[in-house]
């Protein structure tokens, strides 16, 4: 697919008109909380836009329109559907603890529950996985997309998104990111349903796609399917969308920037009820391009570039093109804000200057921002050897490394408010030490299986150590004063709503 003239036009329009408005809003962050957190302003609907940016990259144009396409079919959106349930819970539950405390960072949260040394393990592994892991896969899917669909070299794809993502995110810090992510955002949100359309025209219709997909359209799996089985799902999945949706810097930050309880609890619930368009956004998709164009595609995850390749018309080639790097770039800035915000607050500033001035830590995440891209840029081209077997199983399995251990860490913190710090530390260490053995030993068994296995087996050592040596009397968090922790009505009934929807979805596509 070739790039005319007007296409062009368009996408530099479409940035140009981003850079604008995201540094106009963030020009006068000056401090810390400014830099990091928005300044603790952001209303209900820019978090809900701006978390559905954050999370739907290539990540889920490549990697789960690939797994529709290939053996997992339409269950693949359990993925996002359970992140709705998880999402409207988390709400209730875990979001107006955090907002109560005031915390910058999720690590953060754990010092005060735990000591210094879990806060500080948990932000180290953060980072790590952030950017070796996150950061690369987003941007080689990013480049696989430009190259398989614009024939933009890979190397060049790569680093020209890149470059977009820092140019704002280096100086305007969250705000700069939520409001691009507004555009962001809804242009993927719009390239997806487009491409859903015209594949279902390409195909004859729903009638016509449904009867030839038939043994796909189904959103539960045998217990012994080797990509997801329902095993998996109803054991290990929903600790994963826990850390996720509830626990992950990059996703948490947008909700702990709100300006009140009730702009964050409708923010997590706006988007859960975005990310139920994504089964026919994205999956779908995949299942349109696997019937029409499977002969041309080497591997799954090429399913959606194809589609997009052969069925977008001239004159919207530069919109899509837009979207596309939209989608990447928009989560690209978010892992890097959120990146920098933990190794600048929960890593510079408590470990090593406590005393360090507001501009020092601002200007601190701005050249942390700009060296974890060029490190993510370096190693994403990596990810074009075959043996990583698909870019959306390389993000599952790895961040097997983080989920268990650190959601059995705060679950078991809240819970059990006897328990020692050296609970916490064990906890973060044996996380990534257990699920690194079922990796190696265990191979034939489902990672999400592996989670959950992990997920019990962490809970079991913190429970001995806290039986062994409880803690006299539970720390206390801190408190905001100014902060109303009342529930709306308004919120409880959108979660409702959203409930209601993904319910409707699975009996349909039981």
């Amino acid at each position: 697919m070739k790039l005319g003239g007007f296409d062009i036009a368009v996408f530099v329009a479409f940035y140009a008109l981003i850079f604008g408005v995201s540094l106009w809003k963030s020009r006068r962050e000056s401090g810390s909380e400014d830099y990091f957190l928005a300044g603790r302003s952001l209303p209900w609907w820019i978090i809900g836009i701006s978390i559905v940016a954050a999370n739907i990259s290539t990540e889920q144009f490549v990697g789960m329109a690939g797994q529709g396409a290939g053996g997992v079919g339409l269950a693949a959106s359990n993925w996002q559907l359970l992140g709705s349930v998880a999402v409207v819970l988390i709400a209730f539950t875990l979001l107006p603890r955090f907002l109560k405390a005031g915390i910058y960072t999720m690590p953060e949260f754990l010092e005060y529950r735990f000591n210094t040394a879990t806060r500080s393990i948990m932000a180290a592994i953060t980072v790590v996985i952030y950017v070796t892991v996150m950061l690369t896969a987003v941007l080689y899917s990013g480049g696989l997309v430009l190259r398989t669909v614009f024939d933009v070299p890979l190397l060049k794809g790569v680093w020209m998104i890149g470059l977009i993502a820092v140019a704002y995110t280096a100086w305007g810090g969250l705000k700069a990111v939520a409001w691009a992510d507004l555009f962001q955002g809804g242009a993927l949100l719009v390239g997806g349903i487009v491409t859903f359309l015209l594949g279902l025209h390409a195909v004859g219709g729903w009638d016509a796609f449904a009867t030839s997909n038939a043994a796909k359209l189904h959103m539960v799996l045998p217990a012994g399917h080797k990509d997801l089985p329902w095993v998996g799902v109803l054991g290990g999945m929903w600790i994963v969308e826990l850390y996720y949706c509830g626990l992950n810097q990059f996703i948490v930050q947008r909700n702990l920037a709100a300006k009140t309880l009730r702009d964050g609890q409708l923010g997590v619930i706006f988007a859960g009820a975005l990310w139920l368009i994504v089964p026919f956004a994205i999956v779908m998709p995949g299942l349109m391009a696997q019937q029409l164009y499977g002969a041309q595609m080497a591997t799954p995850d090429e399913a959606f570039p194809t589609l997009i390749r052969n069925l977008i018309p001239a004159g919207v080639r530069g919109f899509m093109f837009a979207a596309i790097a939209g989608a990447v770039i928009s989560s690209l800035a978010s892992m890097l804000n959120s990146a920098a915000t933990i190794s600048t607050m929960d890593i510079y500033h408590r470990l090593i200057d406590r005393r360090a001035p507001q501009k020092r830590l601002v200007w601190l995440g701005r050249v942390l921002t700009v060296l974890f891209v060029i490190i993510a840029c370096l190693l994403a081209p990596r990810l074009d050897d075959p043996k990583f077997g698909g870019v959306f199983k390389f993000i599952q399995q790895f961040q097997g490394y983080i989920w268990p251990g650190v959601t059995a860490v705060f679950v078991f913190g809240i819970l059990v408010p006897t328990a020692p710090g050296a609970a916490g530390v064990a906890g973060m260490l044996s996380g990534p030490a257990l699920y690194g053995l079922l990796q190696f030993h265990a191979k034939d068994m489902h990672f999400l299986i592996q989670v959950a296995l992990v997920f019990q087996l962490v809970l079991l050592i913190m429970g001995l150590i806290t039986l062994a040596f409880p803690r006299a009397e539970p720390k206390s968090l801190p408190v905001r004063a100014d902060l109303d922790t009342t529930t709306a009505p308004i919120v409880r009934w959108a979660g409702a709503a959203v409930l209601a929807g993904v319910a409707v979805f699975y009996a349909v596509f039981w």
